[in-house]
């Protein structure tokens, strides 16, 4: 029995953690409960009936955002972003396997995004499409395309300012990852293929992608996560729509109603779904690697 009692540090951990585990999710919890308040419920305790009126509400529409063009636009853009962040994480891993010219050089310029203020990022991105945005109206003027030139109006987009914005910050936490992969990566599996007369090709996609296809997945849930709920470096690079953030930042200063809990309830709901997703297929792929 005396193997089995807990040190004498064990509890003050454990109330510390506790502590973490309360700061951290406690919130989330308590919009949660509040999104569920009655029709005449208010911003904080006491409830004030239950139902789920604000949902409906939200359904409806808040004023003048319109919520759910504002929600499709963040999943187009988190889901472009993903695939995006896998594709050039995963090529970036496989060409750095090799001896690379200006390699390191390269890897810290990319992962230096990490350590730089997000709010400068977003500025700088929009400082230079705006600089794009004159030279390009410039050369319309020059070429004397005034037809094109009378409407265009900025080079600021979603798939254009605010991707290149997101991508700096999805792009490093997938480069990490895939570099820890492979520094573990054992290479004889894919020199036994080669020798069996597998091509470079059939080597990486029946040897090495079901080997780090779990890692994949877990760069997949990042760049859709970090993409979903991105506002400092979205606000000076996204052009003339907002994403579902930036509208939810926005109604902070205007909503007074459980609305804007019962919306913050559903943007979570979306990253733990996603969470649950890249979890269960990562998963499935253990699995069959298991069985195979």
């Amino acid at each position: 029995m005396s193997g089995d009692r807990r040190s004498k540090g064990f509890w003050p951990l454990a109330a510390v953690f506790g502590l973490f585990v309360v700061f951290l999710y406690g919130p989330v919890v308590t919009i949660f409960v509040l999104s569920f308040q009655g029709p005449e419920g208010g911003l904080t305790f006491p409830m004030r009936g239950w139902s789920t009126h604000w949902y409906q509400s939200l359904w409806q529409g808040l004023g003048v955002v319109d919520i759910g063009a504002a929600l499709r636009r963040s999943l187009a853009l988190g889901t472009v972003v993903m695939a995006l962040t896998v594709l050039l994480s995963l090529g970036a891993g496989l060409a750095f396997r090799k001896p690379l010219a200006g390699a390191q050089g390269l890897f810290y310029v990319t992962v230096a995004s990490l350590i730089m203020p997000s709010i400068i990022v977003s500025l700088g991105i929009g400082l230079q499409f705006r600089l794009l945005d004159g030279a390009l109206k410039w050369l319309l003027d020059a070429v004397g395309a005034t037809g094109v030139l009378e409407t265009y109006t900025t080079s600021l987009g979603l798939y254009t300012s605010g991707l290149g914005a997101h991508l700096t910050w999805t792009l490093p936490f997938g480069l990490l990852i895939m570099f820890a992969v492979f520094n573990r990566f054992n290479p004889a599996y894919e020199e036994a293929a080669r020798d069996l007369g597998a091509t470079p090709w059939q080597a990486f996609r029946h040897v090495v992608l079901p080997l780090i296809g779990p890692s994949v997945v877990g760069i997949g849930m990042f760049g859709f996560t970090l993409s979903w709920d991105e506002i400092a470096r979205s606000s000076q690079a996204i052009g003339d729509l907002n994403t579902l953030p930036l509208e939810l930042q926005g109604l902070t200063t205007t909503v007074t109603t459980p609305a804007i809990y019962a919306l913050g309830t559903v943007t979570t709901a979306v990253s733990l779904a996603v969470v649950g997703v890249a979890f269960g297929v990562a998963a499935a792929l253990r699995r069959r690697r298991a069985v195979r």
